[in-house]
C-alpha cells in the first residue's frame, strides 16, 4: 500500500480548488439573505454567493483553503441538504480520493494489533450505526465579535446538520486491540498544506471520547456519500463537540499513551480556562491558563422572519428558528417580540435525537405599527442558557449571544 506522502503526491494533479470554469454565477451582497448587521463592513462588502463543485452558491469566506458559509436560508428545515452544507478547511491542497484506492490504518503506539482496510470492508466489517448530529464549526458567528477578532469571519452559517451512518470508532479500536495506557486518539487527513511550513492537520481526542458509542467513522451523509468537500470517502464524527474534531478524508486514527503535542491541538482552538460552562472537558490538554474547546454551547437561531422584513399589523406572525447544544437536550426556547421585556414559550418541533437541530415556532399578533424586535433564547436540561452579553476570547469562540431580529409592522 502506498505511504500517505506517496497518496498526497499522486493525487495532487487532482486537487479540487473552485476554478473560475467551474463556479456558478457571482451574485452581489444584496442577493445574500441574513446577513447579520453585526458582521464587519470589511466582511459584508466582500460577500459574494459562489459555488463549488456539486454545492449551491454558498457565502464565500476564502477561496484558498476553501470556506464557504450556508445562508440562512437553507435552515427552513433541521436537517441540512448536503448541497448547501457548509465547508471548512485549513489546508488548500484537497485531493479528489479514489474510493477504490483509498485506505483508513488504525493502530499507534497504544494499539497490539494495527490494521488497514478500505471502504468497503469498513462498511461491511463493522455494524452500521445512523446519528443525526449538528456539525459546528467552532468560529461561528466570530464576524460578530464586537470588536472583531482575527480568523474567517463566520456569520451564522458555519454549521450544518445531517443524518450520518458509519461504524463506530470503539469497533475499529477494538479491533486494533487498544491497550489500557492510550490516553488520546489521533486523526490525520489527506489535505496537506500547500506550503512546507505549515503544520498538518492532525487532531486528538481523549480516550473516552473515542470510546463513546456515538463517535463515528462515516461513510454516508443524509443517505449519500459523503461529498467530496465534506470529507469523502469518510469523516470523523464527534457528535455534540465543534466541528475542529470532526476530521474530513480520513486516513489514520492512532491509539497513544501521551498527550499529542501537535499545532492544532497545543497552540490552536483553545480557550481562556474556566471563562465557559463547559462540562465535557479535555483534561489532557489543559494548562493554567487555557483548554481545547470542546463541547457546543447552548444557543438559537432564527430562521423567519428576516431582519428588516415588513409584517402586516393585525396579522399572524410565525417566529420559526431552530436550537441545539452538546447532547444534553433542549429543554424550552423562549422568544420575546418586545425587545426582551417580555417572553413567551415556543413550540417545539419535531426531537431527531439528542445531538441534532431542534426545530421550535411561535405564533403572535403584532398589534402596533413600528420596528418590533424578536428576540429568542435556548435552554437545555441541564440548565444552561444563552447569555446576552458576548464573552470575549482571542479566538472568537462560542458566540452564543441572544440574537435580535428587527422587523417592521405597516
Amino acid at each position: 500500500m502506498p505511504s500517505r506522502r506517496e497518496f498526497l503526491k499522486k493525487s495532487a494533479g487532482s486537487v479540487l480548488l473552485a476554478g473560475s470554469s467551474s463556479l456558478a454565477a457571482t451574485f452581489s451582497q444584496a442577493a445574500i439573505p441574513g446577513l447579520p448587521a453585526e458582521l464587519s463592513e470589511g466582511a459584508r462588502e466582500s460577500a459574494v454567493l459562489e459555488a463549488l463543485p456539486g454545492k449551491f452558491p454558498l457565502i464565500k469566506k476564502s477561496y484558498r483553503p476553501p470556506n464557504y458559509e450556508t445562508p440562512v436560508e437553507y435552515f427552513a428545515e433541521p436537517i441540512t441538504p448536503n448541497k448547501a452544507f457548509f465547508v471548512r478547511y485549513h489546508l488548500a491542497s484537497i485531493p479528489e480520493v479514489d474510493a477504490a484506492q483509498w485506505r483508513l490504518k488504525v493502530g499507534g503506539e497504544s494499539s497490539a494489533t494495527p490494521f488497514e482496510l478500505s471502504l468497503e470492508e469498513l462498511k461491511k466489517s463493522f455494524e452500521p450505526v445512523e446519528l443525526t448530529a449538528l456539525c459546528l464549526c467552532s468560529g461561528n458567528r466570530r464576524g460578530m465579535f464586537q470588536p472583531h477578532v482575527a480568523g474567517v469571519e463566520w456569520g451564522l452559517g458555519a454549521m450544518g446538520n445531517a443524518l450520518w451512518k458509519g461504524a463506530r470508532l470503539k469497533d475499529l479500536l477494538a479491533k486494533s486491540g487498544i491497550k489500557k495506557e492510550a490516553v488520546e486518539v489521533t486523526f490525520n487527513g489527506a489535505d496537506a498544506a500547500v506550503v512546507a511550513k505549515t503544520p498538518d492537520f492532525v487532531k486528538s481526542i481523549p480516550v473516552a471520547k473515542a470510546l463513546d458509542e456515538n463517535t463515528l467513522i462515516a461513510y454516508e451523509m443524509n443517505g449519500a456519500p459523503i461529498p467530496h468537500w465534506n470529507g469523502f470517502p469518510a469523516r470523523v464524527i464527534v457528535p455534540g463537540w465543534t466541528g475542529t474534531y470532526w476530521m474530513k478524508h480520513v486516513t489514520d486514527i492512532d491509539a497513544v499513551s501521551t498527550p499529542f503535542q501537535g499545532f492544532w491541538m497545543k497552540s490552536a482552538y483553545r480557550i481562556p480556562k474556566g471563562k465557559f460552562p463547559i462540562v465535557d472537558r479535555f483534561i489532557s490538554q489543559e494548562t493554567d491558563a487555557n483548554t481545547p474547546i470542546t463541547e457546543m454551547v447552548v444557543a438559537s437561531l432564527i430562521t423567519s422572519p428576516a431582519s428588516g422584513q415588513q409584517v402586516r399589523r393585525g396579522q399572524t406572525l410565525e417566529v420559526v428558528g431552530l436550537a441545539w447544544d452538546a447532547g444534553y437536550g433542549i429543554n424550552g426556547v423562549e422568544v420575546s417580540v418586545d425587545g426582551g421585556e417580555t417572553w413567551r414559550s415556543a413550540k417545539l418541533g419535531k426531537d431527531h435525537g439528542r445531538f441534532s437541530f431542534r426545530q421550535w415556532n411561535l405564533k403572535m399578533v403584532p398589534e402596533t405599527k413600528g420596528t418590533m424586535s424578536v428576540l429568542a433564547k435556548a435552554t437545555n436540561r441541564i440548565g444552561a442558557t444563552q447569555t446576552f452579553e458576548l464573552i470575549h476570547n482571542p479566538a472568537g469562540y462560542h458566540h452564543n449571544v441572544v440574537q435580535r431580529v428587527d422587523i417592521d409592522v405597516v
